[in-house]
């Protein structure tokens, strides 16, 4: 059985986003792109089991620090859906 470790959930009103990819600067890109529909805080980064890079960090949903125009803000979805096979 694999063992999940209990997570701390953010404050009421916040997400905690973990983006992990094969070099810093994409994981930055993404992180940037979020924090364009969304206040947030400095991200944490981690290096990962494979080489990868893993980057943490809050956003404030209830704040929008971008255009109304985003698909973020759109509420569109996803094109992938569901829960990794690490997640729950």
């Amino acid at each position: 059985m694999k063992y999940i470790e209990p997570q701390i959930l953010p404050s009421l009103g916040h997400a905690e986003v973990r983006i992990i990819a094969r070099t810093p600067e994409a994981a930055r890109a993404v992180a940037e792109a979020l924090r364009g529909c969304f206040a947030g805080t400095a991200e944490r980064s981690f290096p990962g089991l494979g080489g990868d890079t893993r980057l943490h960090l809050t956003v404030d949903t209830a704040v929008s620090a971008g255009p109304a125009g985003s698909p973020l803000a759109a509420g569109r979805s996803p094109a992938v859906a569901g829960a990794h096979s690490d997640e729950i």
